[in-house]
């Protein structure tokens, strides 16, 4: 399995916004779509606000595999899910890195609603 770089970390968990997009079955890629991502340890998340009815997250967790963008990295990536445990993490750093937005917007990606349409990105 890949890893991230030390600088892609950085660069991806230190940019406000990331562009995501999933592949089709036919292995191109969908538009991009703009999202918040944290990191937590050696590991970048995203989360799905308004839960899994998400158009972007119902066609990642379809096709598993897609491409991200931020902080001048571009990777190609699986979405893999969050271990156990983790969660409490992930939720203080979007706290920590986007309470700057208001409380209306970040919790729509914090606490136990946001748990099962969390995606850890996992290079390739």
């Amino acid at each position: 399995m890949m890893t991230w770089s030390s600088g892609e970390l950085t660069a991806i968990g230190d940019a406000d916004e990331l562009r995501i997009a999933s592949r089709r079955a036919d292995g191109t890629l969908r538009p991009y779509v703009i999202i918040w991502v944290v990191r937590s340890g050696d590991d970048l998340y995203v989360r799905s606000a308004y839960g899994s009815d998400n158009p972007w997250f119902r066609r990642a967790m379809a096709s598993g595999a897609g491409r991200v963008q931020a902080g001048g990295v571009e990777r190609d990536v699986t979405f893999g899910e969050a271990g156990p445990g983790v969660h409490e993490d992930i939720d203080k750093a979007y706290h920590l890195k986007y309470d700057r937005y208001g409380a209306k917007i970040v919790n729509t990606v914090v606490g136990p609603q946001a748990v099962p349409v969390t995606v850890r990105l996992i290079p390739v």
